[in-house]
């Protein structure tokens, strides 16, 4: 049987894992759910990209860093249209 102490420390670990990080950006667990598959899939695409530019240097001359400054761009201006930009997490996705 676990101890209550061993509860609370699961229950602050799922809690940290599924709620924490998407409150403090101020999305829904679902709308970070979205950004990050769509961010992800990007990122999967410029990586591609990279490496189809890595044997033929003449495809993709702009693709992956294009897409990088992209995102970039876009998570910076969301986090200065943020509630509290100074406290917006530099792992954020």
């Amino acid at each position: 049987m676990a101890t209550h102490s061993a509860q609370q420390h699961r229950s602050g670990f799922v809690k940290r894992l599924f709620v924490e990080h998407q409150r403090s950006l101020g999305m829904s667990w679902f709308s970070h759910g979205v950004g990050a598959v769509k961010i992800g899939a990007e990122l999967i695409g410029a990586g591609c990209a990279a490496m189809i530019h890595a044997a033929v240097p003449g495809f993709f001359t702009e693709t992956a860093g294009r897409t990088v400054a992209r995102i970039y761009d876009h998570i910076q201006s969301r986090k200065a249209g943020s509630e509290n930009p100074e406290n917006w997490p530099d792992y954020e996705i």
